[in-house]
């Protein structure tokens, strides 16, 4: 596996329960801030057999980018989580686990 791949496991393993971060905050603390749409492929592809809470990442506007049902999960799973969602958006000023750098290897 990558290291910015194994970078981007830890980072999203490490959100609080009832936080989010945005993808490219992600991005930037695994390693590569230009990045934020490889972070989107690797939760698509990598969530479910790395247990990751997924749902935690948003985009930079505070958006769900999924649609249909995944929008309805993620909306669900952060509502369970105590995160208010309004028209599908999370506020950030609230909810947005700001970090400035992180030991991503604990």
């Amino acid at each position: 596996m990558e290291i910015f791949t194994e970078n981007v496991l830890s980072v999203v393993k490490a959100i609080p329960f009832g936080k989010v971060m945005t993808y490219g905050q992600v991005a930037t603390l695994a390693g590569n801030p230009r990045a934020a749409r490889q972070v989107a492929r690797i939760l698509h592809s990598m969530s479910e057999k790395y247990s990751l809470p997924w749902y935690r990442v948003i985009n930079r506007l505070g958006e769900i980018s999924l649609s249909g049902e995944g929008l309805q999960s993620q909306k669900y799973f952060l509502e369970n989580e105590g995160i208010t969602v309004k028209d599908d958006i999370v506020d950030l000023e609230k909810y947005q686990f700001r970090i400035n750098s992180m030991d991503i290897n604990n």
